[in-house]
């Protein structure tokens, strides 16, 4: 396990979370292949889908945990409600909203409105924690970094079509909730081990999804060996991205961590040039990639002490 005091450093929290990052947008081109070679339709059958990536990865995160702590992870009485509640928003909620909102408008404004996760996260670190108050650096890192992602989905019209509650709305409520989750997140690391919290709030959090689409009617079935492995990958990434970055909040303040997710849409698109034969090399994905870089800068120039109080 990684010491607090290399956890700390500037470096490897910009190393780290990107790399979190770059596998979170590696998830994009992977789920488009998913429902590709599963011939996966509906909503229903997508969160059934995504509910077997994060069983799987709360699995294999626990059996990693394991090895790593050699011991049976298991939780405090007392921790069993934060960790539950932990993987009802940041696994559950989160894709259940993204998928039902995604039917009812474009790629383009979901990821837009997505992406604006890491500034509800600074907001919501600013009124539950005392020490990492919202600041002018703060705001304006934000809004560069949401600026680089409304670049990066640009296109006449995607932005157009105005605001439903099922669409939109839905969006809007999983990035809240995802955003109020990652300070959640910061508040009960300290209870349990980052492997713990991760392995069970995933568990958790899966087990609903599956639920959820198998009660929506959904069905994925005709494996294949590549889409195994495309699925065991996806849980991979989900296990190992999950794990490093709760460990990277419980040592560093919310928004030092946060602002790199406005690099998640960068990634995908880039990734899905790679992968899925599209044109990535275009001025707005290289003045998105400056706009998003700008706004970590500022957001982490400031120096902030990593310890953090409760409201």
């Amino acid at each position: 396990m990684m010491s607090r005091r290399l956890c700390e450093r500037p470096a490897v929290v910009c190393a780290l979370s990107l790399m979190c990052c770059a596998l979170w947008g590696s998830a994009f081109p992977c789920i488009k292949l998913g429902y590709e070679w599963l011939n996966i339709e509906g909503t229903g059958s997508q969160i059934l889908f995504a509910g077997y990536r994060f069983f799987l990865s709360g699995i294999l995160t626990f059996a990693a945990g394991c090895v790593i702590e050699r011991k049976v992870l298991t939780m405090k009485r007392s921790s069993v409600w934060h960790i539950f509640r932990q993987g009802l928003l940041q696994t559950t909620v989160q894709y259940v909203c993204f998928y039902i909102g995604l039917a009812y408008t474009t790629g383009a404004k979901g990821s837009v409105i997505n992406a604006s996760q890491g500034f509800i996260a600074l907001i919501a670190a600013h009124f539950m924690l005392k020490n990492e108050k919202m600041d002018l650096g703060k705001t304006a890192g934000c809004i560069l970094g949401l600026l680089g992602v409304v670049v990066v989905n640009f296109a006449p019209g995607a932005l157009d079509g105005g605001f439903t509650l099922q669409g939109e709305g839905m969006i809007l409520l999983c990035t809240v909730v995802y955003g109020v989750s990652m300070v959640l997140l910061k508040l009960i690391s300290d209870e349990e081990s980052p492997m713990t919290i991760t392995a069970y709030q995933t568990l958790a959090g899966g087990a609903l999804l599956i639920v959820t689409g198998l009660a929506m009617g959904g069905s994925v079935t005709g494996f294949t060996g590549r889409s195994a492995a495309l699925l065991i990958y996806m849980a991979l990434l989900s296990t190992v991205a999950f794990s490093v970055w709760t460990i990277l909040m419980k040592y560093n303040p919310v928004g030092k961590v946060a602002v790199y997710t406005f690099t998640i849409p960068i990634f995908g698109v880039a990734l899905s040039g790679l992968m899925l034969g599209e044109d990535v090399l275009e001025w707005k994905n290289i003045a998105a990639l400056a706009l998003v870089s700008a706004g970590i800068i500022i957001v982490n120039r400031n120096g902030q002490k990593p310890r953090h109080e409760t409201v």
